[in-house]
């Protein structure tokens, strides 16, 4: 099974993500979201998989979130997937999506086993 996880190397929770990832036989194509970001019409894409909204997805207490007072504002889905792909810093990761469709949020890092 192939999958790809947009993954940073700082994060923990990222690293045992992709630790689990890779212990099952997947062979992960690892994408460093901050470094090469999805497009919105990407993240829209996975929003949808995760069945979650852009502001459940999003990490509201990063400083640029801060600085914007993105938690403060009531902005459609359009405006928080262009700040979100504008700012990658904003997505929660891991994200692990499996090549037959599912999509998971690596929150606690075990949870990637259902995409497994």
């Amino acid at each position: 099974m192939a999958v790809q996880i947009w993954h940073n190397p700082r994060c923990s929770k990222s690293r045992q993500a992709l630790k689990i990832v890779e212990e099952s036989g997947a062979e992960p194509e690892i994408r460093r979201y901050l470094d090469d970001p999805p497009s919105i019409a990407e993240l829209d894409r996975v929003l949808r998989m995760l069945k979650m909204t852009p502001r459940e997805l999003a990490r509201l207490n990063e400083g640029v979130a801060r600085e914007m007072e993105l938690k403060d504002k009531d902005l459609s889905r359009q405006e928080m997937l262009e700040i979100m792909v504008r700012h990658p810093i904003l997505i929660e990761r891991p994200i692990v999506i499996s090549d037959d469709g599912r999509a998971v949020l690596g929150r606690p890092p075990e949870a990637v086993r259902e995409v497994l």
